[in-house]
């Protein structure tokens, strides 16, 4: 994902129904996982998946849009180090791509697991990618949700992103190049704050209905942008830098042996359809799903077949 408050949105919107309003997070509780401490939740039995929040810089809360999937496994929801109920790093540069890999091997440590399914959502895909790809052995299934493969897909896509507000949001682009003139980049709150003028739906909904509310409002830390920055670089809504500018799985993809899925929106303007087709080239063995009437969160726009396919896949 790529502007702050896009970002931010992403991972607080769900469609509001009488059970939202209901929601209680299911029993958790503090792990040391390399020197920190990272809050976990478990939900569920069977064969365990954890899910893996995107950003980067979310919190776990997003990721109860895939509370449905409970009744096929053993879901494991966490806040990744700097996010959350999690513990913050004193210097920022300890937040980096390698970091959020190695604590998935860290929690599946904690909880003695020998194997288990993954299931990242966003930049939350990169780390399911990168944990798949060094730990293979202990992967039994590997689910990626409207991710991204390489930098070039995520500096494509911040390119479209860009593209599609300076047609259809002029007004709003014409006053960012006011301010990009004078110096001012994407983690200054004033460039954040003027990206939040368009709608949530725009670039990351079929149906922008489904996104009006936020789950848990008083969820601590459900955003940290120092992560988002940290990790995408200083400007990294127009040029990514830092771990962001260096991510490259395409040419390791078709060495993954444990079944892989890979779930798209037709609507999404942040990861879109032309890159996300992709993945059928680097790796061809996995099965690849459009969905149809969807943006960035197919699980929150078609949750019914989102469930079945998830569902079915887990199964085998």
């Amino acid at each position: 994902m790529k502007h702050f408050l896009f970002v931010l949105a992403s991972i607080l919107s769900i469609h509001l129904t009488a059970q939202d309003q209901a929601f209680r997070h299911p029993d958790g509780q503090f792990f040391s996982i390399n020197g920190a401490k990272l809050w976990i939740e478990q939900k569920g039995t069977g064969e365990p998946l954890i899910l893996i929040s995107g950003g980067p810089g979310g919190s776990h809360l997003g990721m109860h849009s895939f509370d449905t999937l409970a009744d096929a496994c053993k879901l494991i929801y966490f806040d990744a180090y700097g996010r959350g109920r999690s513990d913050q790093a004193r210097d920022p540069k300890e937040y980096t791509l390698a970091r959020d890999i190695e604590d998935i091997e860290g929690i599946r440590i904690a909880l003695k697991l020998d194997k288990l399914s993954i299931l990242g959502h966003s930049y939350g895909g990169l780390v399911a990618q990168g944990y798949a790809l060094k730990y293979p052995e202990h992967v039994s299934k590997l689910i990626l949700v409207s991710t991204f493969h390489s930098f070039v897909m995520w500096q494509e896509n911040d390119d479209n992103t860009n593209r599609e507000i300076q047609e259809n949001y002029p007004e709003v682009w014409d006053t960012l190049m006011i301010l990009r003139d004078q110096g001012i980049i994407s983690s200054d709150p004033i460039h954040q704050a003027i990206y939040s003028r368009v709608p949530y739906g725009f670039l990351y909904a079929y149906n922008p209905d489904y996104f009006r509310k936020g789950l848990d409002p008083g969820y601590p830390n459900k955003f940290n942008p120092t992560v988002y920055y940290q990790m995408v670089g200083k400007d990294g809504d127009f040029i990514v830098g830092s771990d962001i500018a260096t991510f490259d799985f395409r040419k390791e993809l078709k060495n993954l042996t444990m079944p892989v899925l890979i779930l798209a929106g037709r609507y999404d303007r942040v990861a879109v359809p032309k890159l996300q087709v992709q993945y059928k080239r680097f790796c061809p063995q996995a099965n690849f799903v459009m969905f149809e009437r969807s943006g960035h969160n197919p699980q929150k726009e078609e949750p019914a077949k989102f469930h079945d396919i998830v569902k079915e896949f887990i199964s085998k």
